[in-house]
């Protein structure tokens, strides 16, 4: 915590909240010279983008809440000079299914070889295959045109329409519910339900919902970095937040833990904050104030009318294992299939059944998630005695457990939920995976798992939304200012995920709350 002396001045720029996207707002414009000080709630800065070590006595630090890397522009680690790196995952996916009384999967990556014979395996044919190619052919391109334009000004509609090119494309991705797309361009159940889990992550939503938010969070799965692929964060989620509050830190910005802003008051020139700490209350004045907290918090901040209620749909389950377990399927390597996106209850008919069952008001019968390892990609988040006997730790992402579901009883639904994910995921191995769990310091088996409530009370994402609310198009829509962060007050600029081109640990909005004020002055 700072002297009362740095938090009584004025600032040319207040950030409240020292999530990884107010930690890059404040790096780009302290590095510009401007004064800055950060206001954050908890003990320590980074939001869900943070390692933990949340087993009693266990030296594995774990990305707790955010685990993997899309999204984040190269040119931000560029600009901020970060010491942060990311290391790519030789295997994209394996979804594992019984078919004919057998135990086989679908094993992506490896070279193309190895993909071609992994779809005509499961298929039996070389059609699948070739959908496959042409399908991601086309969101490839689209990734192309369309990331680099997130950390420039917002294009409008057309000019986005006219940078992709690709009338098809935008048909499908932009215009029609992506399971028209999905259905056209291939047969085979489990490849459907591969390709549209990416458009269900943190997103409540059917195939062929009409508001389309299954494909804006498709889209932005498939576009980060220009190319879709998913990285693992070397050293954990935190090694990022870590080098972002140092590079903050170095430009001169203040950051200040356990100080939580409760009011701004603004009249569009300047503006005063106050905050409350474990000693006290006192305000800050500041020419800007970026909030990088959802738009609930920035209404309760403001004074202004509340937005629509957000809700989140998803599990996170954190393990660590003394071995991964073995196969049904002898064919894949444990090591290759968990290195990777492993889905579980993900084919396309399953997806259907498991959102009309939560739609009803039920958990999922067969709740789908997907799973990875961290440690195989990179070890150096577990201590050297944990490497050398072979410890694995399991990141499990549930999908379509809205929650409305954990109202009633967060503690019991949560245990019921979590017995049934694993019991999905039991059915494709050869050993129980509790047989394979470490246990902590106490004796206790080292999982732990968090519903939308338990991340509402953690980290006050509201409903749980990870997003902290629908996605977004990335492009100009119903006022949305010239770079998606602005609100109804001039100096008062969002800059958490619920801005335009947020979600995901992308640093976007950041950057482009910072260009708004640099670029507007």
């Amino acid at each position: 915590m700072p002297p009362a002396s740095e938090t009584s001045r004025t600032y040319d720029t207040v950030i409240v909240g020292g999530g990884h996207n107010g930690l890059v707002a404040a790096a780009y414009l302290a590095q510009a010279g401007r004064s800055v000080l950060v206001l954050e709630r908890l003990a320590r800065t980074g939001g869900a983008a943070v390692s933990t070590r949340p087993f009693a006595g266990v030296d594995a630090r774990l990305s707790r809440y955010s685990y993997l890397v899309s999204l984040l522009p190269r040119k931000i680690v560029r600009d901020l000079g970060l010491n942060f790196r990311v290391r790519g995952r030789t295997i994209s996916s394996y979804t594992p299914v019984e078919r004919g009384g057998r135990p086989t999967g679908l094993l992506v990556g490896g070279g193309e070889r190895r993909i071609r014979e992994a779809f005509e395996r499961l298929t039996g044919g070389k059609e699948e295959y070739q959908a496959w190619q042409r399908f991601y052919g086309m969101t490839g391109r689209v990734a192309e045109r369309v990331f680099p334009t997130l950390t420039e000004p917002l294009p409008t509609r057309e000019e986005l329409r006219r940078r992709i090119d690709d009338e098809a494309a935008w048909r499908a991705l932009f215009e029609e519910p992506i399971g028209v797309a999905i259905e056209e361009n291939f047969t085979d159940d489990l490849v459907r339900g591969v390709v549209l889990t990416d458009a269900l992550i943190g997103t409540f939503a059917d195939a062929h919902d009409p508001s389309l938010r299954q494909n804006r969070c498709f889209l932005y799965h498939v576009i980060g970095g220009g190319t879709g692929a998913w990285d693992v964060p070397v050293g954990g989620m935190g090694a990022l937040t870590d080098a972002l509050a140092a590079a903050a830190r170095a430009a001169g910005a203040v950051l200040a833990t356990g100080h939580e802003a409760v009011r701004i008051e603004t009249d569009g020139r300047t503006a005063e904050v106050a905050y409350r700490t474990a000693e006290g209350e006192g305000t800050v004045g500041a020419r800007n104030v970026l909030v990088n907290a959802s738009p609930q918090e920035l209404a309760a901040l403001t004074g202004d009318p509340a937005p629509e209620p957000a809700e989140g749909a998803q599990l996170k389950v954190n393990m660590l294992l003394k071995r991964l377990p073995r196969l049904r399927d002898t064919a894949v390597d444990p090591r290759e299939a968990f290195s990777g996106t492993f889905h579980v209850a993900e084919g396309y008919g399953q997806l259907a059944t498991a959102h009309a069952e939560a739609a009803a008001g039920r958990l999922p019968s067969a709740p789908p998630s997907e799973i990875y390892c961290h440690s195989l990609t990179d070890p150096t988040i577990l201590g050297r005695d944990l490497v050398e006997r072979g410890y694995q730790t399991l990141t499990l992402f549930g999908l379509h457990t809205p929650a409305r579901l954990f109202d009633a009883d967060n503690d019991a639904v949560r245990a019921q939920l979590l017995k049934a994910t694993v019991a999905q995921l039991d059915a494709h191995l050869a050993e129980p995976l509790v047989d394979c769990l470490a246990l902590d310091a106490d004796g206790r088996p080292c999982i732990e798992a968090k519903t939308p409530l338990d991340l509402e009370r953690d980290l006050r994402l509201p409903g749980g939304n990870i997003f902290h609310r629908d996605l977004s198009w990335p492009y100009a829509q119903d006022g949305a200012g010239r770079w998606g962060v602005e609100t109804r007050h001039a100096n008062v600029l969002l800059c958490g995920a619920g801005a335009v081109r947020g979600g995901g640990v992308s640093g976007v909005p950041g950057h482009n709350a910072a260009m708004a004020v640099l670029k507007g002055e």
